[in-house]
């Protein structure tokens, strides 16, 4: 069984998001979806994210091409998650080409193209930005609804 993992936030999923975990899901039989808990998104990534992660995990899990779903607390968890889950191909983004080739003595790594209209991050743009948890959408008052 070839066995692939990846890593990421996967808020806001979109078919950007579905895009990549099923050509991860190609290169294998089985895949590791490592998803970043909230406390390592916002202390070591940044950010916060829309859904919690337990919400995103529940999203995550419901997708065909994922097999198993674990938490990504540190970014120094890959080389153990590698070899606790007998990892053959790691896959990420293109946008980090490079960044992750010190785990070429572990398994493969491969870095797929993005879907390029769509991002997380372009969507929290096109909505005004700052759609937090703790902080309230505007309040659209219409008749029509």
């Amino acid at each position: 069984m070839r066995r692939v993992i990846t890593y990421g936030t996967f808020d806001l999923l979109h078919y950007g998001h579905i895009n990549l975990l099923r050509r991860a899901r190609e290169l294998g039989d089985y895949l590791i979806v490592v998803l970043s808990t909230d406390e390592f998104n916002e202390i070591e990534k940044n950010k916060i994210t829309y859904f919690t992660y337990d919400e995103r995990k529940q999203l995550l899990e419901a997708i065909r091409h994922v097999d198993l779903v674990i938490e990504e607390k540190c970014w120094e968890q890959k080389i153990s998650d590698i070899k606790l889950y007998q990892a053959d191909v790691f896959v990420m983004g293109d946008d980090w080409v490079g960044k992750f080739d010190y785990l070429k003595e572990y398994c493969e790594v491969i870095y797929l193209t993005r879907t390029e209209e769509i991002s997380t991050t372009q969507i929290k743009s096109d909505l005004g930005g700052g759609y937090g948890r703790d902080i309230n959408p505007p309040v659209i008052k219409s008749d029509k609804l």
